[in-house]
């Protein structure tokens, strides 16, 4: 099978000290075989597998495969509407399913060489040697857990390949999930509880993807002992170590030190060296509208560099977060833009002359009158008047700490397991094993940190109290919404939509792109067109996914 091989072209690294120690996947071409049996190329492959997790997250193409599309976000002006109408266009030639599938199983390829050269290699440490094998097996679990979610049967492959492969075959799913536990349940028993170098994966980090694959998996066919499962892992991450919950929302995603916090279980390595950070962390670009081309206003590093791509929902912005208490709403969007242009202009029928600092351009979350709009002197975007080209921007990505305002290449780590969802976790596993109370134990505490900040202290209190609901109130879609209002924008939504059994139903109600031509068989992605032509047989061999 051509493209689910590499010929040992790892990605090697070094480990650097600063302050603090952590995994620096310093990206060389060329590994040769005899290095990798090296104790030194060992470590290069380990560290180089850690790199692929960048090809998704950060990207543009992590973006249209988890985010477009969905209830929470559809296309921007500049986006590839493809993913979000569901169109005959989205078809197995679709540039990012190839690109996922082929790299995912570089990645694969690239844990398996470790797994399986291990025991052969001396030199190191053998307890060393176990923890670096057990971060193998966590990515490699990883990786089949990406792939059995968006394409369903894949084929399974757990040894290293280094020649061109051209059979194939789909293993079933039940298989590959069996493989993914086997491999996240030696990762818990192997890995440390804190990592040596910050970056790598560590015990609680597979005990959440652990927990989130039984979540998965028992929602294929209403498995009460997998919901059980993930209850007890998600409830065990949060009471058996140091990780809390933030008292302010907005500090899990504060740049720089900020961005090692107590809520964060794993993330996904970008750095502000050019020379290792590839491509960089580009979400910055994709939810920014094109806020340089209104008065008052020109391109800067504070408000982003506007690519256009992912434009929140109606339902998003007005309808799933209550307003008034929740104050995740204003530390997710941003609403308000000051003049960073001074000059006169013409807004709403009259001349203003904008000094610095002014405001310029306001989304309120009510609608205003024609009259009420027209007193203003700046430009206001209601509810009705937001568009594919003009919305607020999603705020958890942006990165003022580039060099210049047409650097894309972000240095801000990716958020890939924290807190917030371990509590979603717990919640929904537990609504689904049928014990609601229990549920609602971890979803109050949530709501009660998201309480919007009162001008006292007693009316933050009572924000607190109003956020809390009844167990009645608690319900798959209430867990589907408050998943969006805590992890809006972090490549979680079209999982969700698919694991719940939701993905065409709220696409029908809540994006009015994708509507018309959602179907059921849109819960699997294509097989990539590539990989049934480069495979023995053909179709027959590797079949298309239904509907494609």
């Amino acid at each position: 099978m051509r493209n689910i091989y590499i010929t040992i072209i790892l990605s090697a690294g070094v480990l650097i000290t600063s302050c603090k120690k952590e995994l620096n996947e310093d990206s060389r071409s060329q590994v040769t075989d005899e290095y990798l049996n090296t104790p030194d190329g060992f470590q290069s492959a380990v560290n180089g597998a850690y790199s692929f997790l960048r090809t998704y997250y950060g990207t543009e193409l992590g973006g249209n495969l988890s985010i477009s599309g969905t209830d929470e976000y559809t296309a921007g002006t500049s986006a590839d509407r493809d993913y979000n109408s569901y169109s005959t266009n989205l078809n197995p030639t679709k540039l990012h399913f190839t690109t996922a599938w082929n790299n995912f199983y570089a990645a694969i390829n690239n844990c398996n060489a470790v797994i399986g050269r291990a025991p052969g290699i001396s030199g190191i440490d053998e307890t060393l040697k176990t923890t670096r094998v057990a971060e193998a097996r966590f990515l490699r679990a990883y990786n089949y857990f990406m792939l059995v979610q968006l394409y369903g049967a894949v084929h399974l492959s757990l040894t290293e390949t280094q020649t061109i492969v051209t059979t194939a075959s789909r293993t079933p799913v039940a298989e590959i999930y069996k493989v993914i536990l086997e491999d996240l349940d030696f990762a818990v028993a192997n890995l440390p509880v804190v990592a040596s170098d910050y970056g790598r994966a560590t015990k609680p980090a597979a005990e959440h993807l652990l927990a989130k694959v039984y979540l998965t998996r028992g929602s294929l066919n209403n498995d009460q002992a997998d919901f059980l499962k993930a209850a007890a892992l998600a409830n065990g991450l949060i009471t058996n170590y140091s990780f809390k919950l933030l008292d302010d929302f907005a500090d899990v995603f504060a740049q720089g030190a900020g961005e090692r916090n107590s809520e964060v279980i794993f993330s996904v390595q970008y750095s502000g060296n050019v020379l290792t950070n590839s491509t960089g962390n580009q979400l910055h670009l994709f939810f920014i509208f094109n806020y340089d081309a209104q008065p008052g206003m020109k391109r800067d590093l504070a408000n982003g560099r506007p690519f256009i791509r992912f434009k929140p929902t109606s339902y998003n912005l007005n309808t799933v977060y209550n307003h008034e208490i929740d104050g995740r709403f204003d530390k997710t969007f941003k609403r308000v833009y000051y003049c960073n242009n001074p000059g006169t202009y013409s807004i709403n029928g009259h001349q203003v002359n904008m000094s610095v600092g002014d405001t310029a351009i306001y989304f309120p979350d009510v609608e205003l009158t024609a009259a009420e709009i027209a007193k203003k002197d700046y430009n206001v975007y209601p509810p009705s008047k937001v568009t594919e080209t003009t919305y607020p921007t999603l705020t958890k990505y942006l990165d003022p700490l580039r060099t210049d305002v047409s650097v894309e290449a972000g240095n801000r780590d990716f958020i890939l397991f924290r807190l917030g969802e371990t509590y979603l976790i717990a919640a929904e596993a537990l609504l689904k094993a049928g014990r609601p109370d229990e549920a609602l134990v971890f979803v109050n505490t949530l709501r009660r940190r998201a309480a919007r900040t009162g001008i006292t202290a007693a009316a933050t209190a009572a924000n607190k109290t109003a956020m809390e609901i009844t167990a009645a109130q608690l319900n798959i879609d209430f867990i589907l919404d408050e998943r969006m209002r805590e992890l809006n924008g972090e490549h979680q939504r079209w999982f969700d939509l698919v694991r719940t059994k939701q993905l065409v139903n709220r696409v029908k109600l809540y994006n009015s792109l994708g509507a018309p031509n959602i179907k059921d068989f849109h819960m699997l992605r294509p097989v990539p067109q590539s990989q049934i032509d480069r495979t023995d047989g053909g179709i027959a061999a590797f079949p298309q996914n239904p509907g494609y």
